[in-house]
């Protein structure tokens, strides 16, 4: 996300769901972002909101535990979610901070197969935790995710986002 294969000023519109933090420099991401978005296009900029208001964070703490630890001196986690965060990070990728605002949806799985495959896709977990363990955490996953069962076999998850439209 730091080097976008685009030539400046290509796209009417740039969006990163859930993903510029993904990124090892966000503002660098954000920055590569503005460039690539015509003058004054918006770029939209949606993050998780707080962990007691998104029910996936049950599967973020039983998959923490497969996944590589972060490095000892790697600086805390911003906590996105809060006023002016997003926006002094688009400030410093040189992007206009623009409406600010939190939104939520639900993520819906007709059933347990279709839930443990989505949920191994998130920054690449199934690749981080290996062939050997792949099936162990999705087994894990869906029995921990049992509480958001409906009636009906399916699964329904409700999040939090935060968003900012910012301005190249």
């Amino acid at each position: 996300m730091e080097t976008l294969p685009y030539e400046d000023d290509s796209f009417d519109l740039v969006t990163g769901f859930t993903s510029f933090f993904f990124a090892n420099d966000m503002v660098a991401a954000l920055r590569e972002a503005g460039r690539v978005a015509k003058p004054g296009a918006p770029v939209v900029i949606v993050v998780w909101g707080p962990y007691e208001r998104r029910d996936l964070e049950a599967m973020m703490k039983i998959a923490h535990p497969y996944l590589p630890p972060r490095p000892a001196d790697a600086p805390p986690e911003p906590e996105l979610w809060r006023p002016g965060v997003l926006e002094g990070m688009a400030a410093r990728a040189g992007l206009a901070p623009g409406e600010a605002f939190d939104l939520t949806w639900s993520y819906e799985y007709p059933d347990s197969e279709t839930l443990g495959r989505a949920m191994m896709a998130p920054a690449g977990i199934a690749a981080l935790v290996g062939p050997e363990r792949e099936d162990e955490v999705r087994t894990a996953i869906v029995e921990g995710l049992e509480p958001y069962r409906t009636d009906e076999g399916s699964y329904r998850l409700e999040n939090e986002f935060r968003c900012l439209i910012a301005r190249a």
